[in-house]
Parts: structure tokens; C-alpha cells; sequence
């Protein structure tokens, strides 16, 4: 797993910008990279989007993909992670959204994330879901520390996909 400086390190050698879509972690994905001197040429924008209507609205999530997967789901990360990239002058995105504690239908600890990369006039994307113990506040960190630690692993498949895209085409 990636430090935040580490992860600041390989934005700027791989060129890329960074834009995040955070929902349960709330914007401590951005916010962890932001403690990282010389971090403003690597991250663009971060889009806190808890409530779903602010999912819609600033990513342009489909209505019917929350009703459908509800709002802890790989295919809602997805969707705000394209969104992110579609908004924003960024050229990856990382997205996040799950629950912290028990008051929900869903099990505490569980995180949703997608990553994605825009090449030019096309995107991709891929999303894993992960579980974290501890309490509220000890979930949120870890998942945010997840998101970007993983961000590098996660480039390298995207480049894959995208690679084995045009290969099939």
C-alpha cells in the first residue's frame, strides 16, 4: 500500500491529475493528499457527494443505478468516478462511497471504490469493495487511506483494460 506521498510521487511521474468523488470518506481521500507539500499539481478537484441527490447533481449519477444497486454499491462508485472525470479537468479519478457504523440495512465497514482513468476521448473504470473494522471515524480513514494506497495497482489494471480494449476492437 502507497503512503500519500508516495502516491503525490507517482501523480506527478506518470503525469496524471487527480480528482476525487468521496461519499462516506467525505473528503478525507483529497484531504490526506493535501497534507503532501507540492500536492496542488497533482490534485485537481475533490467532490464530497453524501447525500444522493448530490450524487445526481454534481456527477450525474443515474437515479435508477441507486435505486437499483442502492447507494452502497460498486456500480454507484463507478458512475461517480466517471462523473468526476467528466466534471473536472482531472485525469483519474478515484470514488468512494459505503457505510461507517450500523444504521443502516448495510454491514458497518463496508466500502465501495472505482478508479478510473480518461484516455483522451475514452474512459475506463474498475471498482473492488473492501470491509474495514473499527469504529465510525477509524472505517473512514482506513478507507481513505485504501483509495489512494491502492491508486497505482489500480492504474496499471486500468492501462491493461484500456490495452486489452483496443485489442479486441
Amino acid at each position: 500500500m502507497y503512503s500519500p506521498e508516495q502516491v503525490v510521487e507517482f501523480l506527478k511521474q506518470q503525469k496524471l491529475i487527480l480528482t476525487t468523488a468521496e461519499s462516506c470518506t467525505a473528503g478525507l481521500m483529497a484531504s490526506l493528499l493535501a497534507d503532501v507539500p507540492g500536492c496542488g499539481s497533482v490534485l485537481e478537484s475533490g467532490y464530497v457527494v453524501y447525500a444522493p441527490q448530490a450524487k445526481q447533481r454534481c456527477l450525474g449519477v443515474s437515479p435508477e443505478t441507486i435505486e437499483r444497486f442502492g447507494l452502497t454499491s460498486e456500480e454507484v462508485a463507478r458512475e461517480m468516478a466517471l462523473g468526476a472525470l467528466r466534471v473536472s479537468g482531472g485525469t483519474i479519478a478515484i470514488a468512494n462511497n459505503g457505510v461507517a457504523d450500523d444504521d443502516t440495512e448495510e454491514e458497518a465497514g463496508v466500502q465501495c471504490f472505482a478508479w478510473a482513468l480518461s484516455l483522451g476521448d475514452r474512459q475506463v473504470v474498475i471498482s473492488e469493495t473492501a470491509r474495514f473494522d473499527g469504529d465510525r471515524s477509524g472505517i473512514r480513514i482506513a478507507a481513505a487511506r485504501y483509495g489512494l494506497g491502492r491508486l497505482p495497482h489500480c492504474h496499471r489494471q486500468l492501462l491493461e483494460q484500456a490495452d486489452a480494449a483496443v485489442d479486441t476492437a
